[in-house]
């Protein structure tokens, strides 16, 4: 049987930790950064870990991760 294809655009969106949990980035810290608060873009930086309900989702998308 052939290897499972993974989603491509999903592969470069989430990553494992260490842990196994999956690893996503915050939205809305693109573009149109003017009219946001500072305190609202720190807050947007970095990573943060997905939901339970979620995580079934990105493992269809991505067969190994």
């Amino acid at each position: 049987m052939p290897k499972m294809k993974s989603k491509r655009a999903a592969t470069k969106r989430f990553s494992r930790t260490g842990s196994g949990k999956i690893r996503r980035t915050k939205a809305n810290h693109s573009h149109i950064l003017t009219k946001k608060s500072m305190k609202r873009k720190r807050r947007l930086r970095g990573t943060t870990i997905m939901k339970d309900c979620d995580v079934k989702i990105v493992k269809n998308l991505i067969p190994y991760l």
